[in-house]
């Protein structure tokens, strides 16, 4: 399908749509050998893009699945071994894949040990970075059970934001669901965040699960498994972060 450079350029990763008007205009966008011009179009998936002597990766081998990581499993798609010695490890997301996609795709994004729910798994490196930046502001929803009943004082302190790790938290929604029970949505990931809240509001998880990733929910799926995502899903999860 034919588009503008400046739109592959910037579904690519390689600059903005801004910063790539610049480059054809200086001469570094090549289409099939031949300077380019502002306003062209070309088929990434046809034709040879070339900035500044580099070829484009073209993107109609990437991949998109949505993964239920069951609690216990590292969030990993690193096969670690010691050569010539057995010994125990933690199972990974990796060991849950089927055998032909291992090593294919990997995860977007972590979750820790002792949560489970929704990830996004792929090969897009360009998605990768701009759902796990923090200046993209995605979001994320969790269900959330503690040991104690938790008080409103206490999820208007994680609606506003609170300190943790030397930094303040952004604002968050936040519904109580529950005497034990609450769903947070967050727009940044830092690590272990939700229990570190909880902890400094003196009421510790209990379970952690993520129920959204931004649009995209699954509450049929069961924990283990892995589908593609849809035409609709993928189209969706592409457009929000401009690609």
């Amino acid at each position: 399908m034919l588009e503008r450079l400046q739109k592959i350029l910037s579904a690519s990763g390689i600059a903005s749509r801004r910063k790539a008007e610049e480059y054809i205009l200086q001469g570094l966008v090549k289409v099939n050998g031949t300077a380019a011009i502002l306003g062209q179009k070309a088929d990434p998936d046809v034709d040879i893009i070339e900035v500044d002597g580099r070829v484009l990766q073209a993107r109609k081998e990437m991949l998109y699945y949505l993964f239920y990581k069951p609690r216990g499993v590292v969030t990993s798609n690193i096969e670690r071994r010691r050569e010539g010695k057995s010994t125990l490890r933690d199972k990974t997301t990796r060991d849950l894949l089927p055998q032909n996609l291992r090593g294919k795709i990997f995860p977007i994004g972590r979750l820790d040990k002792e949560s489970e729910g929704l990830l996004l798994l792929s090969n897009d490196g360009v998605l990768a970075y701009r759902l796990t930046h923090p200046k993209f502001d995605h979001e994320k929803e969790y269900a959330v059970t503690v040991e104690q009943p938790i008080m409103e004082g206490a999820l208007d302190k994680m609606r506003k934001g609170m300190m943790i790790l030397g930094e303040k938290t952004k604002p968050a929604m936040v519904h109580k669901t529950g005497a034990k029970t609450f769903t947070i949505a967050l727009t940044e990931g830092k690590n272990r965040q939700i229990r570190r809240m909880c902890e400094r509001v003196g009421n510790p998880v209990v379970t952690l699960r993520r129920t959204r990733i931004m649009t995209i929910r699954d509450p049929a799926l069961k924990p283990g498994e892995l589908r593609p995502l849809t035409a609709e899903e993928k189209t969706g999860l592409l457009a929000s972060v401009g690609l």
